[in-house]
């Protein structure tokens, strides 16, 4: 099987990256406006400050009694969250999250935020496995 890097899976999808400062609320808009369940929270030379996803919202906002619109992510987000390198492979990415407990996970290069995934990116994984093995099996 072809190993997948997630540089491949990451080139043409730029991450949602916000600045500290943002509120909650616009973190929320944005997550719903783009589809997706977490927030790269970074500095202005993409250097990974923290992430913040749908489930911070609730836990660590709602479920608080804190107001979206006052709250900003530096006080709610997952500060220093675990990274892969973006020459690592989609296996890699997929045994780190799942070792952690978590669903989104931030890939690096240089040190600097160059895409994320999530556990919904690696579905098509095994079936694209399987479809490969059925090439090989006819070519033989």
């Amino acid at each position: 099987m072809t190993m997948r890097h997630l540089s491949d899976m990451v080139r043409n999808r730029a991450p949602l990256v916000l600045d500290q400062h943002a509120s909650v609320a616009d973190a929320c808009r944005c997550m719903r406006d783009r589809g997706v369940g977490a927030v790269i929270v970074a500095d202005g030379e993409r250097r990974l400050l923290g992430i913040f996803t749908g489930r911070d919202a609730v836990c660590r906002v709602l479920a608080d009694g804190l107001s979206p619109a006052d709250a900003v992510l530096a006080d709610v987000m997952t500060p220093d969250p675990a990274t892969i390198p973006a020459d690592a492979t989609a296996i890699q990415a997929l045994r780190l999250m799942a070792d952690g407990g978590f669903r989104h996970l931030p890939v690096v290069a240089d040190g600097r935020v160059v895409g994320i995934v999530s556990r919904g990116d690696f579905r098509g994984l095994e079936q694209a496995r399987l479809d490969e093995e059925g090439e090989i099996w006819e070519r033989l």
